[in-house]
């Protein structure tokens, strides 16, 4: 016993596994705690990393590039494409592709000439630098988009822009470190490491050849598998492995993964998904969303846990100049691109200044930029030069997550773009209203059943309570007879969450061995129809306007 205590206890696996349980649970904690304090959950989270990074011994566990970008990066790329419709896409898809590609790398010459000029950071190093930190993160503004009912198209444009420059920056990135091993080696010189049209060429090899894959495997899984194969847990497994085989696929051929993992990821979403069973497009949406949450939480602790408040101190100089160089180069990318773009496109295309201005403000930087900083090689730049570019990452993540996350919900209320319905708005007070009382009448014949509230008392407040009640359900018909377009989305709203709960009272039956399986799956088929077909008519949220 004691030497199997010992395996335990030394077991790097076991000690991994531990770490891994902490953060969950970590991460769970704090999203229950955030109900009650408006702050983003991802800017939660990296407070608490660092907390946690004053603890060395509490959480052991090995951040390197390795975890994040081919472990946690991927299901959260493919859990935010499958959500995206190509058909909102495709109209948005000029910009998107401009603003991934010609702002990636806009952004990366001037963050890497500013870098160049003002700090003593070799040529390809600065341009290292400013192809790491030009990948954008818009989780946490995603998540405030989602809230505040801000339109579609301005949702695709910043979403889009991200799942694609993720890949474009890697590719530069690359790019840019070859070129510096090529100088380091003495083999070329600066201007004949910088070689235009190589670089072109093998930007588009890798970008295309990272789409091709991607796009071959999505179809494939949508057509072989989901179409033809009517078992949740085996489509749902398949799509994992999509997920992370096409990234593996593409590096093995030396192309970009993420962009294979994002164009998986919009043909399953667009295809596969349409293809399969409403059982299975009910289990695909419960587990992405469950992997979204898992990887998004782990990365963002790792990120606090990482970064090194003394380093950040001690290089405070360069994070200043290297984000107001992200601050600018951002500015100059959104402003220029958009601008172009409205007068090359339609003038429905437009994109508003409002929406320019969230799109500067909303360019997060997040997971991508992190882990290409922890690739940044000390031989290559020297100890000093690549702790220095590590560090003037942290800082540029840090300040976009808790200054800018924490800033984009006043910035986007300040210029209009909230479309919550004030109708909806006011009928959401009165059921919280009507909630709230009934709560409170429980709380009251609970504490008088117990003996607790003497009964004279208790009928005094009782009553008082049912007139409070009544009072708020006429309040709450009148509203709804003015605005019935709102009982008809309560309607919904209610006959969604009574399905469901018949959903789960068949799995219980099945599990307590009342029902068989052939019939555990015919009423568990002829409900997730009756849910697929409700989800087409409940708007998101019950708020928002569509323009």
């Amino acid at each position: 016993m004691h030497v199997l205590a010992d395996m335990i206890q030394e077991s790097p696996l076991i000690e991994q596994e531990i770490a891994f349980v902490l953060l969950l649970s970590i991460a769970a904690l704090v999203a229950i705690l955030i109900r009650r304090v408006r702050v983003p959950y991802t800017v939660a989270l990296v407070i608490v990393g660092l907390a946690l990074a004053f603890f060395p011994n509490f959480i052991s566990v090995n951040i390197g590039s390795d975890l994040i970008v081919a472990v946690l990066v991927p299901p959260l790329i493919f859990e935010a494409t499958l959500n995206i419709k190509w058909a909102e896409l495709r109209e948005s898809l000029g910009l998107v592709l401009l603003l991934a590609i010609g702002g990636t790398l806009l952004s990366t010459i001037i963050v890497g000439g500013l870098v160049y000029q003002i700090l003593d950071i070799p040529l390809f190093g600065a341009l290292a630098f400013g192809a790491l930190i030009a990948a954008t993160d818009p989780v946490a503004v995603i998540a405030f988009f989602k809230s505040l009912g801000v339109s579609k198209r301005l949702n695709i444009i910043i979403e889009g822009e991200s799942l694609f420059n993720d890949g474009v920056a890697i590719v530069v990135f690359n790019l840019a470190i070859a070129a510096a091993a090529a100088v380091a080696l003495n083999e070329v010189s600066n201007t004949e490491a910088f070689n235009v049209s190589r670089a072109i060429i093998e930007f588009l090899r890798v970008s295309l050849g990272g789409i091709a894959i991607g796009l071959v495997l999505g179809f494939a899984v949508s057509y072989a598998i989901l179409k033809n194969v009517d078992d949740h847990l085996i489509e749902t497994a398949t799509t994992v492995a999509l997920a992370f085989g096409a990234y593996v696929a593409a590096e093995r051929l030396h192309v970009s993964g993420l962009l294979a993992v994002v164009t998986a990821g919009l043909a399953v979403g667009n295809i596969g998904m349409q293809n399969t069973s409403p059982t299975t497009r009910l289990t695909l949406d419960n587990f992405w969303e469950f992997m979204g949450f898992v990887a998004n939480s782990l990365v963002f602790l790792l990120i606090g846990i990482r970064i090194e408040i003394t380093l950040l101190l001690q290089f405070a100089l360069p994070i200043i100049v290297a984000v107001l160089a992200v601050l600018l180069s951002r500015a100059i990318s959104v402003y220029l691109i958009t601008n172009a773009y409205n007068r090359l496109t339609p003038e429905r295309l437009d994109v508003p200044p409002s929406h320019q201005h969230v799109m500067f403000w909303g360019g997060l930087r997040g997971a991508i930029s992190l882990a290409l900083a922890l690739t940044l090689s000390r031989n290559l730049f020297g100890a000093t030069i690549a702790t220095e570019m590590q560090v003037m990452t942290f800082g540029v993540v840090l300040f976009t997550i808790m200054v800018q996350g924490t800033t984009i919900q006043r910035l986007i209320e300040r210029l209009g773009l909230v479309q919550r319905l004030p109708q909806a708005i006011e009928n959401q007070r009165r059921l919280g209203h009507a909630y709230a009382k009934r709560a409170g009448k429980r709380e009251l014949d609970r504490l008088h059943a117990e003996g607790l509230l003497f009964r004279d008392i208790w009928l005094a407040m009782g009553e008082v309570y049912d007139e409070e009640i009544d009072e708020n359900k006429r309040a709450l018909r009148d509203h709804l007879e003015a605005f019935p377009e709102l009982e008809q989305g309560m309607y919904l709203t209610a006959r969604e969450d009574v399905l469901k709960a018949e959903r789960m009272a068949i799995g219980d039956a099945a599990a307590r061995g009342f029902i068989s399986t052939e019939v555990y799956e015919e009423l568990i088929h002829d409900t997730d129809r009756r849910l697929a077909a409700l989800a087409v008519l409940v708007p998101p949220h019950g708020l928002a306007k569509e323009e």
